[in-house]
């Protein structure tokens, strides 16, 4: 069995995020997913090629292929399950491996990652985020819960699982360069798009 680095990975990659596929397999979530993406690339344009960190079964990747056909995709997923359907999406490019061993071997016009950063050990968040900046020609997404302060809450009976915190913040603070073109946030009473109580936050390179 491969050793991983953190606790977090290890319960990702295992029976528990096996099973989170099961309860996340709907087709409304896509739905909920081309709605978000549209009003973020409203404010992309002409970008041709983006990658995603933790893409799970790509239900995001689903919904970005609808708004942009021709766009080149990839995708970061630590879990094999998840990865054999990932199999299944024409001319996706799939890096099976914990985000933490990812090296960036040519960088993408858009990175993003959506409900991920919540679910790592907090004390890896300035590798990924350098992770993210680095793989970055233009822009950086994060889709993520907020909250002002990092705050730990109990995710499925289980502890240390899940963090709330200013992860956009966090990444400007460190990557001065970064500049906020937009945010919005995803309430999980949406009549229309039901997408859990996620903000999301774009931010481009100065480069």
């Amino acid at each position: 069995m491969k050793e991983y680095k953190t606790e977090q990975e290890k319960f990702w990659a295992g029976e528990f995020g096996n099973n989170y596929i099961q309860r996340n397999n709907d087709k409304e979530i896509i739905a909920a997913n081309i709605a978000l993406f549209a009003k973020i690339f409203s404010r992309t344009p002409h970008i041709s090629s983006i990658i995603e960190f933790g893409s799970n079964i790509g239900l995001n990747i689903h919904a970005i292929k609808q708004l942009l056909p021709q766009a080149e995709l990839s995708a970061i997923e630590i879990n094999q399950s998840a990865v054999e359907q990932l199999n299944a999406i024409n001319g996706l490019s799939i890096y099976h491996q914990s985000i933490l061993d990812f090296t960036c071997e040519k960088q993408r016009d858009l990175v993003f990652i959506k409900g991920v950063l919540i679910h790592l050990d907090p004390n890896v968040l300035s590798t990924v985020y350098q992770k993210l900046y680095e793989s970055s020609s233009r822009y950086v997404c994060l889709a993520e819960y907020y909250n002002p302060t990092p705050v730990e809450i109990p995710y499925h009976g289980h502890q240390d699982k899940l963090f709330k915190r200013d992860f956009a913040g966090e990444m400007m603070d460190l990557y001065p360069d970064l500049k906020l073109i937009d945010y919005g946030f995803c309430y999980h009473r949406d009549p229309a798009f039901t997408q859990g109580d996620i903000t999301w936050f774009l931010m481009e390179k100065n480069n």
